[in-house]
């Protein structure tokens, strides 16, 4: 079985277009276990209740954004192995290096075309 097969995906973010490209995206890579949630608090308690692989957020979010999702995926047991995947549009050094810190798996800088979406989830778990 392939791994776009198996593999369980949430996208995060605040932007109901956002989300929707995103997952349109993995749709075309043939993942077909997408979750959605609008923030961080959304997201964790969906994780809760259905885990995932993977996680992709973006950075700006009100309330929490991306990099305070990520401490909390690495801070709980559960959810310290769960890919991180950021995507920003504003990829500066001091805000790559912060994310690979706190434990962030890959980014996408916006604009992005699913290519490079694709790129950054096959440099965590290979070909999908």
């Amino acid at each position: 079985m392939a791994l776009r097969d198996q593999i369980r995906i949430i996208v995060v973010d605040d932007m109901s277009t956002s989300r929707g490209l995103i997952t349109q995206a993995l749709d075309g890579f043939g993942i077909r276990q997408i979750e959605s949630a609008r923030d961080g608090p959304e997201a964790l308690a969906k994780i809760t209740a259905w885990p995932v692989h993977l996680v992709i957020s973006d950075m700006n979010m009100p309330g929490m954004n991306g990099m305070q999702l990520l401490h909390a995926l690495r801070s709980a047991e559960k959810t310290r192995k769960v890919g991180f995947i950021l995507i920003t549009g504003k990829a500066d050094r001091q805000l790559i290096e912060t994310g690979k810190q706190l434990g962030m798996n890959n980014y996408v800088a916006k604009p992005f075309q699913p290519v490079d979406l694709k790129t950054a989830i096959e440099a965590i778990y290979g070909r999908l």
